[in-house]
C-alpha cells in the first residue's frame, strides 16, 4: 500500500493519477472528504481505501505492516489565512505525528514544503539545509512549512529515507477547487475565456517594467515525476528544492496561454493591492542541482509546452488528470 495525504487536493490527485499509471493501485487517499467540491479529482483513480484524515492515526497503527511508502502532501495551503492555529494542526503539528510514525514503523517519506519558506528571497533561492533556520517566509502558511523543516533537522531520529519538497509555483490539472490560491494560469484561462482579456499586477518595483516580474513555474507533471523518483530512489535524505530552475514573466505566461487558446493577446495592468505590495515577490528561482546532484536527470517542461498541454489537453475541454 502506498498513503498519500491531501489525495483529493491538486498534487495529491495528480500524484495518485502518475502513480496508477505504474500499476501502483493500493492506495490510501487519506483527506477531509467532506470537501466535495474537490472529489471529482479521485474519480477514475484506482484507490484502495479512503481514510479521514482524523482518523488516519488510528487506522496507521492497524494496517502500517502494509505500508510501502508515505506521500504527506496535505497541508492548508491559504496564504490569506492569518489563524496561526489552524497551520499549527494541520501544518506542523500533523506532519510531526507522520514523522513520528514513520520512524516507529520504518515507513519512507516525503513531504510537502514550500518556496514561500524563502520569503523575499533575502538568503536566495538554494536549498542549503544551512540556511533555512535563518529564512523569513512571509505569512503564517510560510512559516508553518519552515517550522516543520527547522523540526525535522532538529531531530535525532529519522525515517530511514525521508525528503521535503520545496514546491515553487505548480500549475496544472486538478487545481480549479484552490480559488484564489490556484495558478496565475488557471486565473488568466479564466480570465480570458470570460472576456477575452486579463489583468496583470503593474510593477511597484524600479528594477522590473509592469509584467516582467519573474517566477519560477513548475508544471505538475513534473512534480509527481519527482515524487515517483524518490519513491523508488530511497537514499539521500534530505530538503531539495522542486521548480523549474528557469524564472519566467507573467507577460511569457500571459501570452502563452492566449496562444493556446488562440486569442489575440490582450492585457491590462492593474495596481497592486496594498495589502500585499510590500510583501510581493518579483523573483523566484529555484537552485535545482541538489536534486540534480542525486540523479534526476529527467528534463522540466518549459512553461511553453507545460501551458499548451494544461490549456488544451484539460481546461478546455474541463478534464481532470
Amino acid at each position: 500500500m502506498i498513503i498519500v495525504t491531501g489525495a483529493t487536493g491538486f498534487i495529491g490527485s495528480c500524484l495518485i493519477s502518475r502513480l496508477n499509471q505504474e500499476n501502483f493501485n493500493a492506495i490510501i487517499a487519506v483527506d477531509d472528504f467532506s470537501r466535495e467540491d474537490k472529489l471529482a479529482n479521485l474519480e477514475g483513480k484506482r484507490i484502495l481505501e479512503r481514510v479521514d484524515r482524523e482518523e488516519f492515526f488510528d487506522w496507521l497503527d492497524d494496517n502500517y505492516h502494509e505500508i510501502e511508502f508515505l506521500f504527506h502532501i496535505g497541508a492548508r495551503t491559504d496564504t490569506t489565512e492569518f489563524d496561526r492555529s489552524i497551520f499549527e494542526h494541520l501544518n506542523v503539528e500533523y506532519s510531526k505525528k507522520i514523522w513520528q510514525k514513520c520512524i516507529d514503523y520504518q515507513i519512507p517519506l516525503v513531504y510537502a514544503s514550500s518556496a514561500a519558506t524563502y520569503g523575499l528571497g533575502e538568503l536566495g533561492y538554494d536549498d542549503n539545509e544551512s540556511l533555512i533556520p535563518q529564512l523569513k517566509p512571509l505569512n503564517p502558511y510560510g512559516d508553518s512549512k519552515n517550522e516543520f523543516d527547522k523540526w525535522v533537522l532538529e531531530q535525532e531520529k529519522h525515517p530511514f529515507f525521508w525528503a521535503g519538497l520545496k514546491f515553487f509555483n505548480v500549475y496544472g490539472p486538478n487545481e480549479y477547487h484552490k480559488n484564489r490560491m490556484a495558478s496565475v494560469i488557471y486565473h488568466a484561462f479564466c480570465q480570458i475565456n470570460q472576456k477575452g482579456s486579463m489583468k496583470l499586477f503593474r510593477s511597484h518595483h524600479p528594477n522590473f517594467a509592469d509584467g516582467e516580474q519573474m517566477r519560477d513555474f513548475i508544471y505538475v507533471k513534473d512534480v509527481v515525476e519527482v515524487c515517483v523518483f524518490l519513491m523508488h530512489h530511497r537514499r539521500n535524505s534530505g530538503i531539495y528544492n522542486l521548480g523549474s530552475g528557469k524564472a519566467r514573466t507573467f507577460l511569457d505566461l500571459a501570452n502563452n496561454t492566449f496562444l493556446a487558446m488562440g486569442i489575440t493577446p490582450q492585457i491590462e495592468f492593474i495596481d497592486t493591492p496594498e495589502d500585499i505590495r510590500d510583501k510581493y515577490q518579483y523573483y523566484t528561482q529555484a537552485s535545482m542541482s541538489k536534486l540534480r546532484s542525486i540523479g534526476y536527470t529527467q528534463p522540466f517542461q518549459s512553461l511553453e509546452t507545460g501551458i499548451e498541454d494544461y490549456v488544451k489537453n484539460y481546461l478546455i475541454p474541463g478534464n481532470t488528470l
